[in-house]
């Protein structure tokens, strides 16, 4: 009875851990979009800022 209750107890917190692991998941899916979009204005801003035309 002692091993089915260490047992339980080790597949609720594995469960446990795993549901925080999908939703931290879901979190950073939605946000990756954002944070890549803000990277790509940020190189293409410090590739042409410097440039000038030349006469």
């Amino acid at each position: 009875m002692k091993a089915l209750v260490i047992g339980l107890a080790i597949a609720a917190v594995g469960l446990f851990v795993l549901g925080l692991a999908v939703n931290t998941l879901g979190f950073l899916i939605g946000v990756a979009p954002v944070l890549l979009a803000a990277a790509l204005v940020l190189l293409l801003l410090s590739r042409f800022r410097g440039r000038r035309i030349p006469r």
